[in-house]
């Protein structure tokens, strides 16, 4: 499913000219990190947030989101917003924020990126 441009451009706006900020193609969508830390992304036409696992178990009581379940395999931290819950421009700014929040809240990324695991020599 092809990516919801529209909605892309309104985080893009809703996130602003804030350095912290890049984009990256992943899983046949769009990513939003901070500081490296995937704050949002959009999967066709829905908005996934990172929240945590407390805050995405409070966020699931709210219409129009459900949990983030991409691989089938539900995820404790995130949700998918539908459209309909994205209709509103305060609305969207409130998930793209809480997500920008959570990512913020993450201990900071080696810059170096991650390390490749290290080999054993078999014992001869």
């Amino acid at each position: 499913m092809p990516i919801d441009e529209g909605l892309v451009e309104r985080v893009r706006a809703a996130l602003g000219d804030d350095p912290s900020v890049s984009e990256v193609r992943m899983f046949g969508g769009l990513a939003f990190l901070v500081d490296g830390h995937m704050a949002c992304g959009i999967l066709g036409d829905e908005l996934m947030v990172r929240l945590g696992a407390a805050d995405a178990d409070a966020a699931l009581e709210r219409p129009h989101v459900r949990r983030m379940d991409f691989t089938r395999r539900p995820a404790r931290t995130a949700v998918f917003v539908e459209p309909a819950g994205l209709v509103d421009a305060d609305a969207l700014e409130r998930w793209v924020e809480a997500g920008v929040v959570f990512a913020r809240s993450l201990p900071p990324k080696d810059p170096r990126g991650p390390r490749a695991p290290k080999r054993r020599r078999p014992r001869p």
